[in-house]
């Protein structure tokens, strides 16, 4: 019994670090998907169908057609070619393709293990499936905002579907470490204040992704001022108060850049009660962490003086992914909790 649990356990976990790497694929190609342009490419949610690429002229054209008929082609694209609309269409296409795999190698895996173990050891794998399930809807629910009035999808929309990306990879390698049956530290730090930490990043991340929908990183494209001065020269600090602060592109860019500074005093303060506590099982990932951290602020600051090029973008995201892994590492270490959630 004993060995089949352990062998049980060594399969889920080997299928957990599996889909990990997939939904780290699958958020790196949304991402680049986001700074090709690309995301508006097919106008149409197509669940079973879409799996299939165009095969022929006729498919090609009727895509494209499509494409013609929204604003961002009338407003924004009117020249581009059919040649041209294919590359932006093939990032889509397999941004879409991504997601099905990920729905599909979850699920069937995640049925055999129910079977094995039950509902109560598999629940919040259950509840992982249902966020990829509703992950694709609000996939969606982003691409058609960008259809009808505008020429790029709502930043707001944007945001949901890419922290929801990272609560369904966090959660997948949270229950990677239970399986892996990973030890937890005996001495622990107020639980407060990790998950503190891990809020402020994901706050980071909602703001990076408003930064991304409304191309402010383009914007101010200089460090550590903004133009002449810390705060932008074309608002005023008054208007950090009001709602429409949100969809400002140059306070956007402000609040990233200052919610990147609060990060780091935070990670030095947990530094400082870690080694006050002298809680060892801690350095090595508190290191990993600050290492993550230091190389996210420097592609954060390329990515501002290079107008958010694509590779400095792109590479700012990947680091996020590590970055976000390590603290959900140091939080369970930290945990009490015996159970996958």
């Amino acid at each position: 019994m004993y060995i089949e649990k352990n062998n049980l356990n060594k399969y889920i976990s080997f299928w957990l670090v599996l889909m990990f790497w997939i939904v780290s694929l699958m958020i790196v190609v949304g991402g680049l998907t986001r700074l090709t342009d690309s995301g508006l490419s097919i106008t149409q949610w197509q669940l079973f169908s879409g799996i299939l690429p165009p095969f022929n002229d006729n498919d090609w054209e009727n895509y494209f057609n499509l494409y013609k008929q929204i604003p961002e082609f009338k407003l924004q694209n009117y020249l581009m070619t059919l040649d041209e609309f294919k590359v932006i269409f093939w990032w889509e296409w397999g941004h879409r393709f991504l997601g099905r795999l990920i729905g599909i190698i979850f699920f069937v895996p995640l049925i055999y293990f129910y079977f094995k173990i039950g509902f109560n050891k598999t629940k919040s794998l259950f509840f992982i499936f249902f966020l990829i399930c509703l992950q694709g809807f609000l996939g969606w629910y982003m691409v058609s905002s960008g259809l009808i009035e505008r020429v790029d999808v709502s930043h707001f929309r944007l945001s949901i579907h890419l922290i929801v990306a990272f609560v369904i990879l966090s959660l997948i390698y949270w229950n990677y470490l239970y399986f892996k049956e990973v030890p937890h530290s005996e001495i622990k730090l107020s639980k407060y204040l990790i998950l503190f930490f891990l809020l402020m990043i994901f706050i980071q991340i909602i703001l990076g992704a408003f930064v991304a929908g409304m191309d402010a990183g383009k914007i101010y494209n200089s460090w550590p001022l903004m133009g002449t001065n810390y705060f932008p020269d074309d608002n005023n600090p008054i208007n950090l108060l009001k709602i429409s602060a949100f969809s400002d592109p140059s306070l956007v860019q402000f609040m990233h850049r200052n919610m990147a500074y609060i990060i780091i005093i935070l990670y030095l303060f947990i530094l400082y009660k870690v080694s006050k506590n002298r809680i060892k099982q801690f350095y090595k990932i508190l290191l990993i962490l600050g290492v993550f951290l230091l190389i996210q602020v420097i592609l954060g600051i390329l990515t501002l003086l290079f107008g958010a090029h694509i590779f400095f973008a792109s590479m700012h995201q990947i680091s996020s992914i590590f970055l976000v892994s390590s603290c959900i590492y140091l939080l369970f270490l930290n945990t009490k909790l015996t159970n996958g959630l």
